[in-house]
């Protein structure tokens, strides 16, 4: 058999760049950090643009993170916006300053697009810093990992019947005092931003591993099919205070990724339950309309 010519190396893959400044004020104790603008950011939405924001930090601690505005579609956003973290002078030098640029999304995960990373020892901070710095790949471990949902799809157009399976969930965020929950799936069938239908699963005791393989049916008629969004919430229960969301998986119009391509498995196969192997949920973050 012909063997593929080699190809080049790709070149590393040009994410944009971003200008900040640096100050630190002596009288007061803070570093200010200022997010002037960015330029030739990647297109992470389908319209062929991004809505970009900025996600400000000192790491090792991460405590107190600071975010610029979004700005809805564009790829090369001024921001002008200033962040102060108060710190003494002498921590600074342990420090590293990280400026993240993030892709917004209503439906989903907030994509990052890339990063700078700034060891503050690296700085002479005796006068003010400005600079333009080439973005950098994200390093994945700010992700903060919250488990993952087992489910299938399946979808019979002649009888109108949508069935989410949930299997499982696996390696789920601790949420109680004990070093475990008391998880339970909540799904809801959205369209145009409404919840048209509300099921959940069954509680499971003291366990960050729920096994429920419990099965749930919506009615849609196949015109409404692809207009339509399933949302799958994680919540630990408490039965003295509010059920917390531990994150969300969603599939549907709008999905994108793997999440996409189970939703376009279960239309192309009718009939046939598509599982999905395990599905990382993300943060629950307000879902909106299709659009």
């Amino acid at each position: 058999a012909l063997l593929p010519e080699p190809k080049d190396e790709k070149p590393q893959e040009k994410l944009g760049k971003l200008q900040y400044s640096l100050d630190y004020d002596f009288q007061n104790g803070q570093l200010v950090v200022g997010i002037i603008q960015a330029a030739d950011l990647p297109a992470l939405d389908i319209g062929g643009t991004s809505d970009p924001y900025v996600k400000v930090f000192l790491l090792p601690e991460k405590k107190k993170k600071h975010e610029t505005k979004v700005h809805r579609k564009t790829l090369n956003p001024t921001f002008n916006e200033t962040f102060t973290f108060k710190i003494p002078y002498a921590e600074l030098g342990g420090r590293t300053l990280v400026m993240a640029v993030y892709d917004f999304d209503r439906f989903s995960k907030h994509d990052a697009i890339g990063e700078l990373r700034v060891p503050m020892s690296s700085l002479d901070l005796a006068q003010p810093v400005e600079a333009w710095r080439d973005l950098q790949s994200a390093e994945r471990e700010e992700q903060e990992k919250l488990g993952d949902v087992c489910f299938s799809l399946r979808y019979v157009p002649t009888a109108g019947k949508l069935t989410v399976i949930v299997l499982e969930a696996k390696n789920l965020k601790k949420m109680d005092v004990g070093g475990l929950s008391d998880p339970y799936v909540k799904i809801h069938l959205m369209q145009g931003g409404k919840r048209l239908k509300k099921k959940k699963t069954t509680i499971k005791k003291n366990t960050l591993n729920p096994y429920y393989n419990e099965s749930f049916s919506f009615e849609v008629p196949f015109e409404q099919i692809q207009k339509v969004q399933v949302i799958l919430t994680v919540l630990d229960y408490d039965k003295l205070g509010k059920n917390e969301a531990i994150g969300k998986v969603f599939v549907g119009c709008n999905a994108t990724g793997t999440e996409l391509r189970h939703w376009s498995d279960m239309l192309a196969n009718p009939r046939r339950p598509i599982p999905a192997g395990s599905r990382p949920i993300s943060h629950p973050e307000r879902v909106g309309t299709c659009g």
